[in-house]
């Protein structure tokens, strides 16, 4: 299998971006709809973004586990697999989320490594094992 090249993979993190703001408006809208009252204490403040956060762990875990695509990865045909080519376990691909929320909170830091890892991988990639083919 060929690992995908940087430019789909940069892509397609817009494109994923752009994909999520509806999965991410009905959430809040449920969320803010069940509890009846707009985000206005720090405690609500905090278990609102937890469940944001909690519906994106939800949607990249189930994808990245079931067929090693979201939406988005399919589009720029790139699959997430072990390095062996299996699909990732549920523990892998939470792994996977959680160390790439960890790099998107340090400015995108291990995103950035891909430029500089031998093999063009992203931090969080290199770390949990994981590699991004591509399905061309």
């Amino acid at each position: 299998m060929r690992l995908a090249a940087l430019f789909p993979r940069f892509a397609s993190l817009g494109y994923e971006a752009i994909l999520l703001t509806p999965v991410l408006f009905i959430a809040a809208y449920l969320f803010l709809a069940l509890t009846q009252a707009a985000v206005r204490t720090p405690m609500l403040h905090a278990v609102f973004q937890i469940w944001l956060l909690g519906v994106l762990a939800i949607y990249f875990v189930y994808c990245w586990h079931r067929g090693g695509q979201t939406l988005a990865m399919k589009t720029w045909r790139i699959r997430v697999a072990r390095k062996d080519g299996s699909a990732l376990s549920v523990r892998e691909a939470l792994a996977r989320f959680l160390l790439a929320l960890w790099s998107l909170s340090l400015f995108g830091a291990g995103f950035w490594w891909g430029f500089v890892d031998r093999e063009r991988q992203f931090l969080h990639d290199r770390l949990v094992g994981s590699r991004l083919y591509s399905t061309r």
